[in-house]
């Protein structure tokens, strides 16, 4: 954990060389209100570490600079963030007044999550900005809780160097890699990540092919859905890359996520389907071994013709317990505004410091030639990505019904019987949701 306590006046002159022109104007921009009636307050921010928001809270001296409130970031890595996130939900204290959050966590932290619809409709932002899958992934039960400001489309990474015409669908995924195991029998053709890590990553991949299938997780009374024909077919299909196929690391069934991406930094696998954030670090000196001209990207396999993927966001909320609620609205429309998540895409050095950040979740920014030009086009791919994509259920029963589908995909691929295992695990989820009375 690290806390950032810099001095505003220090920087005084970076921020107004960064500051757009509206703001050295007498109209106050990102919809702030006039005369900086917070000023003095100071706001305490829970954040996920990473290099996407170093650079906003590098910039936050314009915000200071615009409004009058101070701010103090605490980072924590994503490993130790939920629990972090529910003792504060637990101690109601208002110790932080922002926090971050994985999507899937926000449900059952609702009840201390502050429903922005009203000052938004109020200030003119709509959650229209963003792709409809990050949008929602930032609402739960019609109330919007906070903007997606991290958040992931699915993208195929592969060596340009192993395969010159990326596959477009998980069939060719499986050709490529038996043709690669003939020829660069070093190289595993795919790293996935079968590992029942209790982040529920497992699940990642495996929906892509249930999505595609026509298939759903839960039908409309909330019973479980995978035991369809068709989602057991997608299931057995998806697991068979390790068992019947062969063409995954062997080491897929211990790897999380992190795994397979080392794997693929270490020039040991040749795919990844993954998050696109990921792509700035396949080529960093520092932590791969492979170098620009080697890593392409595409977007992720169709499943019997259709493609359909998950995405995921971190967005940022205020918390019910803040003290300081409309001083963190002001901050909220700051942190959030196009301008910045297109320049934090753009600007390699803020304040000094180099950041290197390929995310942005407006539809906008996605679309904009400068921020493809500067990012090697990974946003084209991605608005494509996002065209048809979704989110996990946002149910609070989620993180339970979600942790018993992880253990039977890892028994699967370990080489249980696919059928047996999802049968068993809709039985177990149909018994949590009766109990929690979703299901009659």
């Amino acid at each position: 954990m690290r806390k950032r306590t810099l001095l505003k006046s220090g920087v005084a002159a970076i921020t107004m060389s960064m500051m757009p022109l509206g703001a050295i104007a007498d109209e106050v921009p990102y919809n702030l209100q006039d005369g900086q009636p917070y000023a003095g307050t100071k706001l305490n921010i829970l954040s996920v570490v990473t290099p996407q928001f170093d650079g906003l809270m590098l910039r936050d001296d314009e915000f200071t600079e615009l409004t009058g409130i101070e701010t103090e970031w605490t980072f924590i890595p994503f490993g130790s963030l939920q629990e972090k996130i529910n003792a504060e939900g637990i101690a109601a204290n208002g110790t932080f007044d922002v926090v971050n959050y994985l999507d899937s966590w926000g449900p059952p932290n609702a009840h201390w999550l502050m429903p922005i619809d009203d000052v938004m409709a109020r200030d003119g932002i709509s959650m229209d900005r963003y792709p409809a899958a990050f949008a929602r992934s930032a609402q739960f039960e019609g109330k919007t809780l906070g903007f997606p400001l991290r958040a992931h489309p699915q993208l195929m990474f592969y060596r340009k160097d192993l395969i010159p015409e990326p596959p477009t669908s998980w069939e060719e995924v499986i050709e490529i890699g038996k043709k690669l195991k003939e020829t660069n029998p070093d190289v595993a053709p795919l790293a996935l990540y079968y590992n029942n890590d209790g982040n529920r990553q497992n699940l990642f991949i495996w929906i892509n092919f249930l999505w595609a299938a026509g298939a759903e997780i839960f039908n409309d009374d909330w019973t479980a859905a995978w035991t369809s024909e068709e989602a057991l077919k997608a299931t057995e299909d998806y697991i068979a890359l390790h068992t019947v196929h062969g063409v995954t690391n062997p080491n897929s069934l211990a790897f999380v996520e992190q795994d397979a991406r080392q794997s693929f930094m270490q020039g040991k696998s040749a795919m990844i389907p993954v998050w696109w954030w990921a792509y700035s670090g396949f080529y960093n000196p520092d932590s791969s071994t492979l170098t620009k001209d080697q890593v392409g990207f595409t977007g992720m396999p169709s499943y019997q013709g259709r493609t359909k993927t998950y995405a995921i966001s971190m967005p940022f909320s205020i918390s019910e317990y803040s003290g300081n609620k409309e001083a963190a609205w002001e901050f909220l429309k700051w942190l959030s505004n196009p301008e910045m998540d297109k320049a934090n895409a753009v600007e390699r050095e803020v304040a000094g410091k180099s950041i290197v950040n390929n995310v942005v979740t407006h539809i906008s920014s996605l679309q904009d030639e400068d921020v493809n030009a500067a990012n090697d086009g990974i946003q084209a791919a991605a608005w494509d990505s996002l065209k048809e994509s979704d989110i996990m259920p946002q149910i609070p029963e989620w993180p339970e019904v979600g942790d018993i589908l992880s253990a039977a995909i890892a028994k699967a691929a370990a080489g249980g019987d696919v059928r047996e295992l999802m049968t068993e695990a809709a039985e177990q989820s149909n018994r949590v949701l009766k109990r929690a009375g979703r299901i009659e």
